[in-house]
């Protein structure tokens, strides 16, 4: 075997010259693998004893894509186009051989091989989408030629994985090796020279994208199917464009075409914002003082007191990952009915396909239902999810300190309480940990994880590696009111509401939030939940706008009417009950209306969200502004194109922040008052990004 660099060996077996890539982790496409590609090619293919030759790597997966640490650095060495245009015009057929993900430009690099064998354990896709990108390599041109237009819209605006066994089926793999995939890869290639077979270029098969010339409504029709998941994003858009490129461009054309979108998605800043938030999510797993080496406890089975909604979907989470439950209820009707929400939302599942029925079976195998909770004695990890009140939570605390056994972990998952004073009604305070879930919590991607004052490191690992393990993207915070996510929520809420006395209406609200990208408003959020959770008919006293609504039996979407009113299809409008019931009660409390414009209604529900995260970072509630971007995006639908309120407030400037914040001081008060870390940061000219 011969070095052609530190990353590429070049080997003859016999007539066939196999290239082997080795760069750890993935093989990913650095100046050296382009540069140990492009020389190994060119040496194979001057070498007259030379047939064929074979493309494969080592390690676990091919080619998984671009070296994302080269984004926006001065390119050395061959471009990866350089590589193709060696591999595609090589005199000799070149079969790339597959294993583990061929994405992104891995693919982009088989696509201009000759062939494509593959294990049938291999995965491959275009993923650039979810970077804010395109595949910028000839993707978008080549892939249609194979797979046809429909496949390849749905694989470069989705970023799926398609499994050997389908791309097989679709044409984009030749042939699947079970056994050894190097003697297979040989085999094959020794066949096709045998066979006489022609040295087929991806770039000159035309009969699938001509399939689809003169049919606009094949991309019409994919955009409105798709129009409410793609709202917001440039991405998948102009992913679509570099399609019909490919169907009514020349090649040469469509890689132009293809460039040039890529380079507009590339120095964009929704791409910006993406590949920041692909970092950031990474990034927060690492926590300075619980070294990665730090001893973790092993979780063999969990339980959850509390079988509601909330209960329920933790429960799942843990079901999903083959981990034992042991659920516990007061009383055995909602114990029932916690089980049977279980059931039925695995029923479900199985009835779109996406679980098998004997899965649902094993999973609900994994379940014990009790009303004791004395069962709980052998649990490794217990989570507390009852109704929001401290006494009540310090109560059930107090119980299981008495009943779990020697380092169980003890975990709450309050929304808002303070873990200190929960741990202190335990003898243990180092092994409780607050585990805050969002609703619902078997769909919900992020997970708070609280650190209290006394909480043991190996703790904190653990949680933090059982976060990746129930397939949730874990955030530690510290203890303070509403941790990262909720405190930052109120300071919107709390203007949202204070802009509906002064002249905007709801749905002036929600429409600026929906139009900037967040999935709801908080009226119609409101109106979904149910605007009488935690209102007592008898303790009302029509002190907000809320509480006279839920006396008037308006109780949001449930029945029909709530900030707004709905169709029999829930349907929302905008409901002049609602807007007589804010003049009124505007006018009751003294407030002058007034014509309330859209930019100030984005500053006023979006700016003081910003300053307090500057306040969570002064106080260390989060380690790092990225963390805070990474709660939002995972746990309240914040546009990953935006990057998150931190990422974004530097995008808009913070000095500009920092001075409509000072405006809004001056004219309604404190609640505006800036933090001293913004301050901070705008007299040293600097940003979140430089923390």
């Amino acid at each position: 075997m011969a070095a052609i660099n530190e990353v590429t060996d070049l080997t003859n077996e016999g007539d066939v010259a196999v290239v082997t890539l080795n760069s750890p982790p993935v093989n990913a496409l650095s100046a050296k693998v382009r540069e140990g590609l492009d020389k190994a090619f060119e040496a194979a293919d001057a070498d007259a004893s030379v047939k064929s030759i074979v493309l494969i790597c080592e390690g676990k997966t091919f080619i998984a894509g671009a070296d994302i640490s080269e984004f926006g650095k001065a390119m050395t060495g061959p471009s990866l186009q350089d590589v193709q245009n060696r591999i595609e015009n090589a005199s000799k057929p070149v079969v790339a051989a597959i294993h583990g993900t061929v994405l992104g430009g891995g693919l982009e690099v088989a696509l201009v091989a000759h062939y494509r064998v593959a294990v049938p354990t291999a995965k491959a896709g275009l993923p650039e989408v979810n970077l804010g990108l395109l595949p910028g390599a000839g993707g978008t041109q080549r892939l249609p030629r194979i797979v046809g237009v429909e496949k390849a819209l749905e694989m470069v605006t989705s970023g799926q994985h398609v499994p050997a066994k389908a791309a097989h089926a679709m044409g984009l793999f030749d042939e699947l090796i079970d056994g050894d995939l190097r003697a297979g890869a040989i085999a094959f290639a020794r066949k096709i020279v045998a066979e006489g077979r022609p040295l087929k270029k991806v770039r000159d098969l035309n009969d699938k994208i001509d399939a689809a010339k003169g049919k606009p409504e094949i991309f019409a029709d994919f955009r409105k199917a798709n129009a409410r998941k793609f709202r917001g994003f440039l991405a998948p858009e102009y992913n679509i464009q570099t399609i019909e490129a490919a169907v009514n461009e020349p090649f040469e054309q469509g890689l132009k075409t293809e460039r040039k979108l890529f380079m507009e998605l590339m120095t964009g800043p929704q791409s910006a914002a993406q590949r920041y938030v692909f970092f950031a999510e990474r990034q927060a797993a690492k926590i300075p003082d619980v070294p990665e080496d730090t001893p973790t406890l092993p979780i063999k089975k969990v339980g959850v007191i509390g079988a509601g909604t909330m209960g329920g979907g933790i429960s799942m989470n843990f079901l999903n990952a083959g981990i034992p439950v042991t659920i516990i209820e007061a009383k055995q009707e909602n114990l029932e009915r916690g089980v049977g929400v279980i059931r039925k939302n695995y029923e479900n599942t199985a009835k779109k396909g996406r679980l098998k029925p004997e899965d649902v079976e094993t999973r609900m195998g994994l379940l014990t239902p009790s009303m004791n909770l004395e069962d709980l004695a052998d649990c490794d990890l217990i989570i507390e999810a009852v109704f929001e009140l401290m006494e009540i939570k310090k109560d059930v605390f107090g119980k299981l300190d008495k009943i779990a056994k020697p380092g169980a972990i003890l975990a709450t998952n309050t929304s808002y309480l303070n873990v200190d004073e929960i741990a202190q009604a335990t003898s243990r305070p180092e092994s409780v940990i607050g585990l805050h879930f969002f609703s619902p919590a078997n769909v919900m991607r992020l997970l708070e994880i609280v650190r209290g004052e006394k909480t043991d490191r190996s703790v904190i690992a653990t949680a933090m590696k059982l976060s990746k393990t129930i397939g949730k993207v874990g955030v530690l915070v510290g203890v303070c009111f509403g941790f990262v996510g909720n405190r930052m929520l109120a300071q919107r809420q709390r203007e949202a509401q204070k802009l509906i006395l002064e002249g905007a209406m709801p749905w002036d609200v929600d429409r600026v939030l929906y139009d900037f990208g967040l999935p709801m408003g908080p009226f119609a959020m409101s109106d979904l939940a149910g605007l009488d959770i935690g209102w007592d008919p008898a303790k009302t006293s029509s002190s907000t706008v809320r509480e006279v609504l839920c006396e008037m039996d308006r109780r949001g979407q449930k029945n029909g009417k709530g900030f707004y009113d709905y169709d029999e299809n829930r349907n929302a409008k905008p409901s002049p009950v609602t807007e007589q019931v804010i003049r009124d009660f505007a006018a009751k409390t003294g407030v002058n209306q007034r014509d309330i414009d859209d930019q100030e209604i984005l500053e006023r529900t979006l700016y003081p969200m910003v300053n307090e995260g500057a306040k969570i970072l002064e106080e260390g509630k989060a380690i790092r502004a990225s963390d805070i971007d990474i709660v939002w995006i995972n746990g309240y639908g914040w546009p990953v194109y935006r990057g998150g309120p931190m990422h974004w407030a530097d995008s808009v400037g913070l000095d500009k922040i920092l001075a409509r914040l000072k405006q809004f001081q001056n004219e309604m008060g404190d609640d505006f008052k800036p933090s001293a870390l913004l301050e901070k940061l705008v007299a040293e000219g600097k940003g979140f990004k430089d923390l």
